[in-house]
């Protein structure tokens, strides 16, 4: 067996906004293992810039060294941990793509997701969430932060005079986007719209301000960006401890992988905190690789995982969505010849 590593930027359909910027592209790093020129197991490293912590400049050298010395965790490179975790997975189960056997990779059962509105002007805002409403979505989560506050309440307001809370679940992710003395009063005012959740309100590592903002405010609060670069159990612990969030949201790409994202799921267990996964921009083979780990896991409330279908270019996959559902369609194939292997 031989190993090697490939690289490919994936082209967005259309600028993606957020309160850090607008997104066009995005790169992933795919370790495989190859054998009599055959592709035997594959994995992905997603980077976003400006939020993953793998320095992308020896982030090839990371994954060799990983593969090579059996490690099992990188703190200073979780995206590179995270492949080759799948790729061992891949190697383990002598398959390229069906990790885990289960009703979703069988095709019998959905994963409830939610439908992610992007930031916009807030009339193509609108637009997006009756695309979403009428691809059957029941829960819509949408970035907030990057425009005008109160173009984002009229959309929400838009949403909750159509759609009661028993209609249609409402998220918010502000991706740090408010500053300690307002945040508050706007998680104040998004309350009065039966808001379920609000991601990361404030910027991270500011954890009295968050602990005291969960303390006050009228709206859960899930951490997001806050759970980067916090390694071993008892930081993480103390994190939770100190802040005391209502909800954390994981995403192993950016978590250090399926192992990471469990220990963060057996602190939040122990603290009442619940949790959902989500996808980090990842290509179809990292997200067909987070669904399926996310199929094993007991959460009944929708997840993060409708990423899919961002990009142009992206590997052709079973992987299709369906009312609101991330579905395994056994009809369908893998096609990796985007990424000339």
């Amino acid at each position: 067996m031989t190993n090697q590593i490939i690289t490919h930027t994936l082209q967005f359909k259309k600028p993606s906004g957020t309160s850090r910027g607008v997104l066009t592209t995005k790169r992933s790093w795919y370790p495989v293992v190859t054998e009599a020129e055959q592709v035997v197991a594959i994995g992905e490293a997603s980077i976003i810039d400006g939020l993953s912590i793998d320095p992308t400049e020896t982030l090839e050298v990371e994954i060799k060294r990983l593969i090579g010395s059996g490690l099992d965790s990188s703190d200073n490179y979780p995206a590179a941990a995270f492949s080759v975790e799948m790729l061992r997975k891949g190697v383990e189960t002598n398959d390229l793509f069906e990790l885990w056997d289960s009703p979703f990779l069988r095709g019998e059962e959905g994963i409830a997701i939610n439908g992610l509105i992007w930031m916009a002007p807030k009339a193509d805002m609108i637009r997006q969430v009756k695309e979403k409403i009428d691809q059957g979505f029941r829960c819509i989560k949408m970035k907030i932060g990057a425009i005008d506050f109160e173009d984002e309440i009229d959309v929400l307001q838009y949403v909750r005079d159509l759609f009661t809370v028993d209609d249609i679940e409402l998220r918010v992710d502000a991706n740090g986007a408010f500053r300690p003395d307002e945040a508050l009063d706007n998680l104040s005012r998004l309350a009065q719209l039966h808001i379920h959740s609000i991601e990361q309100p404030i910027r991270a590592k500011q954890w009295d301000e968050m602990a005291s903002l969960c303390q006050q405010s009228p709206l859960p609060i899930a951490l997001d960006e806050e759970l980067i670069g916090i390694n071993g159990l008892e930081e993480k612990r103390r994190l939770i401890q100190h802040i005391q969030p209502d909800y954390i949201i994981l995403k192993p790409s950016l978590l250090g992988g399926w192992a990471a994202s469990e220990s963060w799921m057996d602190i939040a267990d122990e603290y009442n905190v619940g949790y959902w996964i989500t996808s980090a921009l990842e290509s179809n083979i990292g997200l067909n690789a987070i669904a399926q780990w996310t199929a094993l896991q007991a959460i009944q409330i929708p997840q993060g995982l409708g990423t899919g279908g961002l990009f142009t270019n992206n590997v052709s996959s079973p992987l299709t969505i369906r009312d609101g559902h991330l579905w395994y369609d056994r009809e369908r194939r893998w096609d990796l010849s985007v990424l000339s292997l």
